[in-house]
């Protein structure tokens, strides 16, 4: 009856591995070779060897696209975790209408991020945006090379703050309550407990929430295609949004693949690094 199940299973279970194959398996692999190869989608693919990532490794261009990147990663990580931290241990504490606050954090994540970008493209508008007015300045918000990123990094902040509440407040809710109760007889601080119970115990949580904004603020594209499409003077310019113009608008396949496996080997370099200092 075990063996007739087992067999079963794998019809159920077949149609997942055929899609992961052809769509997520094969694109892999086609690509990666691509990368070693000379191909503008119309014409012959010839073979190229490594050209293409010394090619991007001696554009002065690229320097600066793996800095934007890095900071922007960096930055929404480090902010996109802490904020939300602080918030679902504030819901955590069974505050009035905690569950009106989860409903309303969560509302910007489920958005779509095209229109996201439309709406803050408007608030930062430098003649009719909201935030000039409401402050009264004059700031080229999103044509400012200095103020573009910080703008974009606040932006993806507030759009990600609600999906890690909900995570925060998942692992919150796996910390036996006794623990606290044992605390607050002992007479430890709030500032302690935070600081000595829930933090080493939420530890899983945070290490896979910090994992995930990481690896996804990486991948941005949408909201710089549609705010400032990398501009301004490239202030903005990151390196999936450079794997797009490489591919769609100076039709180099080669050097698009090449650069989104250097972005694989930087995104699989920084989860290495966080799962050793995790520890």
């Amino acid at each position: 009856m075990n063996k007739t199940g087992s067999q079963y299973g794998i019809f159920f279970v077949l149609p997942a591995v055929i899609g992961t194959f052809i769509f997520i398996v094969i694109p892999i692999l086609c690509s990666f070779l691509l990368s070693f190869t000379n191909w503008d989608l119309l014409g012959d693919i010839t073979y190229a060897g490594i050209s293409n990532y010394k090619a991007i490794f001696s554009e002065p261009v690229f320097i600066q696209v793996l800095i934007n990147t890095v900071v922007y990663a960096l930055s929404v990580t480090f902010f996109a975790v802490t904020i939300p931290l602080g918030i679902a241990a504030i819901i955590n504490e069974k505050i009035c209408g905690s569950e009106w606050f989860k409903t309303i954090y969560f509302i910007p994540f489920i958005t779509p991020a095209v229109v996201i970008a439309i709406v803050w493209s408007w608030i930062f508008d430098p003649n009719i945006g909201a935030v000039n007015m409401l402050f009264k300045t004059h700031y080229t918000w999103l044509f400012d090379t200095h103020l573009a990123m910080p703008v974009l990094i606040f932006v993806s902040v507030w759009k990600l703050i609600g999906y890690n509440v909900i995570l925060f407040l998942t692992g919150f809710s796996t910390i036996n309550s006794n623990i606290y109760e044992a605390a607050k007889i002992d007479g430890a601080s709030g500032i302690n407990v935070f600081k000595n119970i829930t933090l080493p115990l939420l530890k899983p949580t945070i290490y896979f929430v910090t994992l995930v904004t990481a690896i996804s603020s990486f991948q941005v594209f949408d909201l710089i295609y549609v705010m400032t499409s990398g501009g301004p003077k490239g202030a903005t310019d990151v390196i999936v949004y450079s794997i797009y113009k490489y591919a769609f608008e100076y039709f180099d396949i080669g050097k698009s693949c090449a650069l989104a496996y250097i972005l694989f080997a930087v995104i699989f370099t920084l989860a290495l690094l966080q799962r050793k200092f995790s520890k």
